[in-house]
């Protein structure tokens, strides 16, 4: 008996270690890759390879490999450093450096050769007082920048020009102001218009002219925050400027994009006094880009901290969506509202109403003591650079529910501690609402998941961005360096959403949206990396219950002051369970339909649309799916269950070839009586 114990258990343990020996093999040859990061939280991913002292000052795709670069200036404010992304080790890794002669103040990557490539338009001081130096260093096609043969380019006063194609070619021209139009009083805006001809030798880059804006100018603030960004609805962009109204304050401009008649002045107001950087979004979700900034009664020149700071959302005003999709929008002759497949309409009514009185629903503003108490004090200034840097509040999706979030710098003590504000519906104790619960949106403070966030103590400058593509908005926080963790650091943005986005670009039309092909070369490429300031995006989706609502998102609306905004535009779609019904898609070319209507656009998706500027030729769309985490189980269940039902289809094929066996038998074995 003892024996037969003895063997049993032998067995046993013989057993065990052979289905452990099994399950390694299995781990072995498991054909889906283990998650880099886990737990449903914002993790610190480190320094992602950005090791130097520097500060990324631009985002790009250099390399045209449809993955996000960066663009690093070195702590000496001169030496720039490519970096591109490495899908495969999951870093940034340096592709090219050099150094320009002078200090920087900002660098404006663009296709302004209209090669297919960015180049980079460099901000630097001059030697003359009160102007800004600009010199353009064009792409090489193989790879890094014509660091030898740079491109002069006229200067511009200390308030600088923005990006922004007026003339409709999708070249990329300036609007700022020269230092010979800052004396004039009426009309000092200029335009740097791109005449760039690639087959003319020494061709300039820039002619300087007075554009046509039909209305009185006012001088630009410096720092401003202007942007480019369809405010009137017709999926065309507008222009927004921030002027110093000559009285120690601020005040500011819209002006509407008409095309070949220029610029007309639509709207302009004072802004309330101890206002910051001015950002742009669709807050309330309800199709019209919207404004938020923070105002400080006083603000640290040593510091860059505000006090007695306040957040403040201007809601856009324009006719809203039509509730029912048979509605043509138009009661007796007059319009009332946009049909969810006429999404582009202008609305020459907009209005942003900035008083705050408390029967304006246009206007919201509530104090950021209300969302930190213990640290009501906000960074708006980043002091370690020359000249200060404005520092706005991000604006981003960061839960993919459709309604913007934002990040911001809440100052305590010597610390600087990054922070995410998630948007909320309106209910009673909510930040933002009433005491009722009315409102549009509400904000609470990310706290669980967020402790990463919490642990940086030096944070000076915020972005989000999406590593690698994987269709989440990641954090990058700029560091001051003191707290020995280096300059940079990344926060991949891990929480598990059960919801949808969507990431679109513009191209620029360079190549004739085709293959471009390096000079005296064979060698072709892709023009993917260049998008440029002022499309704009449109969409309807149906939530889960069948309610649908319409979104506006910019793309690239500001370059300035280092606003390190992405050259995609990136969309939470929230719930759904549809495809997206209508995606519009504007571009400032100056056609009759300077805008297209994607029907049916999937989720978690990446479009990329190649617009013509040619009157009657139609767009190209790409569209990429990025393979989600889901991807392999649905393949590993697809092929379970193909087995299990070959298996069962095997089993009952010999199931009734046994019995057809049987059925012959014993039809051979029947007697035919009527034979004998």
């Amino acid at each position: 008996m003892y024996s037969h114990r003895m063997g049993r258990r032998k067995f046993t343990v013989l057993a065990t270690f052979t289905l452990l020996h099994l399950a390694s093999s299995a781990f072995a040859v498991w054909p889906f890759p283990r998650k880099r990061f886990t737990g449903n939280a914002l993790i610190n991913a480190g320094s992602m390879g950005l090791n130097s002292d520097g500060r990324v000052v631009a985002f790009g795709d250099f390399n045209g490999d449809q993955f996000l670069d960066v663009l690093s200036l070195g702590a000496d404010q001169q030496t720039m450093a490519v970096y591109h992304w490495s899908h495969v080790d999951f870093i940034f890794k340096e592709a090219t450096s050099f150094r320009h002669p002078r200090r920087v103040h900002n660098v404006v990557p663009g296709d302004f050769t209209h090669s297919g490539k960015l180049d980079l338009l460099v901000m630097s001081e001059s030697s003359t007082k009160d102007e800004l130096e600009m010199t353009l260093y064009p792409a090489i096609p193989s790879g890094g920048f014509d660091v030898r043969a740079p491109i002069s380019v006229p200067p511009s006063t200390l308030s600088q020009p923005i990006p922004i194609d007026v003339d409709g070619d999708m070249k990329i021209d300036l609007l700022g102001i020269t230092p010979s139009s800052k004396g004039n009083s009426r009309s000092p805006l200029q335009l740097w218009q791109n005449v760039w001809n690639a087959s003319q030798p020494n061709s300039p880059l820039f002619d300087v002219i007075t554009p046509k804006f039909q209305g009185k100018q006012c001088t630009l603030s410096n720092p401003h925050s202007n942007a480019v960004v369809d405010l009137n609805g017709d999926c065309l962009a507008d222009l927004f400027l921030i002027c110093d109204d000559g009285r120690g304050g601020k005040s500011y401009q819209i002006w509407v994009n008409n095309k070949d008649d220029g610029f007309s002045l639509s709207q302009e107001g004072a802004l309330p006094s101890g206002v910051q950087a001015v950002s742009f979004a669709d807050i309330d979700r309800d199709g019209t880009i919207d404004m938020v900034f923070t105002t400080c009664s006083h603000v640290s020149s040593s510091t860059g901290l505000g006090t007695d700071c306040f957040i403040n959302i201007a809601y856009n005003q324009q006719l809203g969506l039509c509730a029912s999709s048979t509605d043509s929008g138009i009661k007796k002759g007059v319009r009332t509202c946009r049909p969810h497949d006429d999404l582009c309409t202008v609305d020459p009514k907009f209005k942003f109403d900035l008083n705050d009185h408390p029967n304006n629903d246009l206007f919201s503003r509530f104090a950021v003591s209300l969302l930190y108490p213990d640290s009501p004090s906000l960074l708006v200034f980043d002091t370690t650079y020359n000249p200060p840097l404005p520092i706005p509040l991000k604006l981003g999706d960061a839960n993919l529910d459709g309604f913007p979030d934002f990040l911001a710098i809440i100052g305590s003590g010597k610390d600087r501690v990054p922070s995410l504000v998630f948007s909320m519906p309106c209910a009673p104790g909510i930040v933002g609402c009433s005491s009722s619960g009315a409102g549009r949106r509400g904000w609470q403070v990310a706290t669980k998941g967020a402790e990463s966030l919490a642990a940086i103590k030096d944070a000076r400058a915020l972005s989000f961005l999406d590593m690698d593509e994987d269709g989440t908005l990641d954090i990058m926080v700029q560091r001051t360096g003191k707290g020995g963790r280096g300059h940079t650091t990344f926060v991949q943005n891990n929480f598990y959403y059960d919801a949808f986005f969507l990431k679109a670009i513009v191209l620029n039309g360079a190549c004739d949206n085709g293959w471009c092909y390096s000079p005296n070369s064979s060698e072709r490429y892709h023009p993917f990396g260049v998008s440029y300031s002022g499309a704009s995006y449109k969409y309807t989706v149906l939530d889960t219950s069948g309610h649908r609502s319409a979104a506006q998102v910019g793309q690239l609306p500001q370059t300035s002051y280092h606003a390190l905004q992405t050259p995609y535009s990136f969309f939470g779609l929230g719930r759904t369970n549809n495809y997206i019904e209508n995606l519009f898609v504007g571009s400032t070319i100056h056609a009759k339909e300077h805008y297209i209507n994607m029907e049916g656009v999937i989720p978690n998706s990446k479009v990329v649309i190649l617009p013509s500027a040619r009157e009657g030729e139609a767009w190209k769309r790409e569209l990429f799916l990025r393979p989600g985490e889901w991807i392999p189980w649905v393949t590993l269940t697809v092929v379970i269950g193909t087995a299990v039902l070959a298996i069962i289809v095997f089993v009952l094929h010999l199931n009734e070839k046994r019995e057809d066996e049987l059925e012959r038998r014993r039809a051979s074995h029947h007697i035919n009586f009527d034979a004998l």
